[in-house]
């Protein structure tokens, strides 16, 4: 599927910016930031994850869905690639929306950790790419702003197992919305169209 999305045209409207050299630059920030995201969703769940049944790739993660639910973790927005259906103005809102979420669900996880470290410099990550989105979308002012979601999480974390699991189900979350966000950048870098065609 990410072979289809990259070589899907842009619609006219969002290509002449994808060709910017300035979006490109920032783009290019946001995918090395991405990356190090994923790299450091595991150690940091190793540093903060306790519990020996909560393991970051496991087939067993789709069970929680309903401590999810009471713990009061929402889903993260669907992020596709930019097509005729799915503008670049969408997907942007859209990967600023999940990160937002993310960021509120790691800062209310995070003063019940022991070890939290890592979660803080996972937290700064995340925002600092959810502020590059921001400079992208800023570039792509063609309609009216969307008022941003509130980044504000209330989780219900009676004890340190649902601590436990809420932050091993957002960076669950987090982890399969940071590859989501970065097959969507790669489909928009266009330094990578001569090694897509190879």
């Amino acid at each position: 599927m990410a072979s289809a999305a990259r070589s899907a045209p842009l619609p006219e409207s969002s290509s002449a910016l994808v060709e910017d050299p300035q979006f490109q630059e920032i783009l290019q920030r946001s995918r090395s930031l991405t990356q190090k995201i994923l790299d450091s969703i595991p150690d940091t769940h190793r540093s903060c994850v306790h519990t020996e049944t909560l393991k970051l790739t496991s087939s067993e993660n789709t069970k929680f869905a309903t401590m999810a639910t009471t713990i009061g973790i929402p889903p993260a927005p669907v992020l596709r690639a930019v097509s005729e259906n799915f503008t670049l103005e969408t997907s942007l809102r859209t990967m600023h929306d999940g990160l937002q979420l993310h960021q509120g669900l790691l800062s209310s996880i995070s003063p019940r950790l022991g070890q939290r470290d890592k979660v803080v410099a996972l937290m700064s990550d995340v925002r600092d790419l959810k502020i590059l989105i921001v400079k992208m979308q800023k570039m792509n002012q063609t309609q009216a702003s969307v008022p941003p979601a509130s980044a504000s999480v209330e989780l219900h974390l009676p004890g340190n197992f649902e601590v436990q699991v809420a932050a091993h189900l957002t960076l669950v979350q987090l982890q399969t919305f940071s590859q989501d966000m970065a097959r969507c950048l790669r489909s928009l870098d266009r330094s990578t169209d001569d090694e897509n065609e190879n």
